[in-house]
């Protein structure tokens, strides 16, 4: 898989440029939604790789996001990993349970999130396994 896309989906314009710059960085191709009807669009244009989706969305949350996602054949394979600032005892297990493949709490570790991904996409540090 060379330069997998990640869509991340996120309302916050900060949170959004943190993680594109992170992930382009990195060398990921790299796609944006404020919100799930436009993640939806996206992934049916043509779906991305991986999902990166924060929990909280204006319209959907993420969580319902990843089931529909997930309910999609045309998407049910691509990785989903939830963020959210508002962790609390039992949201992983409940991000799980939706469908997604990983959770991640804000603060983003920005050193460890790359590899998480790239093992999400079955990739080394250099490429595909």
């Amino acid at each position: 898989m060379n330069d997998p896309r990640i869509l991340i989906i996120d309302d916050s314009p900060a949170n959004l440029k943190l993680l594109r710059v992170l992930l382009l960085t990195e060398g990921f191709r790299v796609s944006t939604a404020t919100n799930a009807k436009e993640a939806l669009a996206s992934v049916a244009a043509g779906p991305p790789d991986l999902v990166l989706t924060d929990v909280q969305l204006p319209d959907l949350n993420g969580l319902d996001l990843a089931r529909r996602l997930k309910a999609d054949p045309r998407s049910a394979s691509v990785p989903v990993v939830a963020v959210t600032a508002y962790a609390m005892s039992g949201d992983k297990a409940r991000a799980l349970d939706a469908g997604c493949d990983a959770y991640v709490s804000k603060p983003i570790d920005t050193r460890a999130l790359p590899g998480l991904l790239r093992s999400l996409l079955k990739m080394d540090g250099a490429g595909p396994l």
